[in-house]
């Protein structure tokens, strides 16, 4: 059994676990509250003879006397073993999510390597890559944001330069030295990305990340080195 089988194997087993815990947790988040309600009810009562028997005198507002009855009290720690088993699933479905996410990403980190290898194989014995360039660009397009076409050409250097990734991840996937670069970067377009407003711009695309945007910015866009530019015209 591959290793991707195992996981698809494991994972279906998932949702039924899954299940079941959260079952048990409603059961118990059920009984909580009844034990709750019951428990409030009685302290309620209990406040309510005090407060009758202090103004009858028959007890001082200092006495020891004054304090829950065994039974609210054995109530109130039944409620906490409750919680305490509510918190202890809830952990149970926490870790059996996290083991499946830790085994995905083993699996994902050995495909990066099996890709890796596939690469430097295709490089040594000068075999065609096909398969695995078609992967790398698939998504890719040269069509930019806004229907302005991404006209500028890689570099030398880009043909061997590393994909960056919008989750910080190094798969360090190979480059079509004939794809367009962008940014200040000089690497190729992934993620969302935002375009310079100056026509003019030598760059025109910029990777989010890179010049310190998390969403769309509102208006006018100008990268730094336009920017520049602009603030000289209007001080002329």
């Amino acid at each position: 059994m591959s290793f991707i089988e195992e996981f698809q194997a494991n994972i279906e087993a998932l949702p039924n676990h899954l299940r079941r815990k959260y079952a048990l947790l409603r059961d118990l988040d059920k009984s909580l509250q009844g034990v709750q309600i019951q428990n409030e009810q009685r302290c309620e009562k209990e406040i309510e003879d005090m407060i009758q028997r202090i103004k009858a005198g028959n007890v001082t507002p200092d006495s020891s006397l004054i304090k829950f009855s065994d039974e609210a009290l054995d109530e109130q720690k039944h409620a906490i073993r409750i919680a305490d088993e509510k918190v202890a699933l809830a952990a149970q479905a926490y870790d059996l999510v996290d083991a499946h996410i830790q085994q995905l990403d083993q699996y994902l980190k050995k495909s990066d390597e099996d890709l890796r290898r596939e690469m430097d194989t295709a490089v040594v014995t000068g075999a065609p890559a096909t398969a695995v360039e078609n992967n790398v660009k698939s998504g890719r397009s040269g069509e930019g944001k806004g229907g302005r076409k991404k006209t500028r050409l890689a570099t030398a250097a880009a043909a061997t330069a590393t994909a960056a990734t919008p989750s910080g991840m190094d798969l360090d996937l190979p480059v079509d030295p004939n794809e367009p670069t962008y940014c200040f970067c000089n690497q190729v377009s992934y993620g969302e990305m935002v375009a310079c407003d100056n026509p003019n711009c030598k760059i025109e695309w910029f990777h989010y990340g890179c010049v310190g945007l998390k969403e769309q910015p509102k208006g006018k866009w100008f990268c730094s080195d336009c920017a520049g530019t602009q603030k000289k015209r209007k001080g002329k």
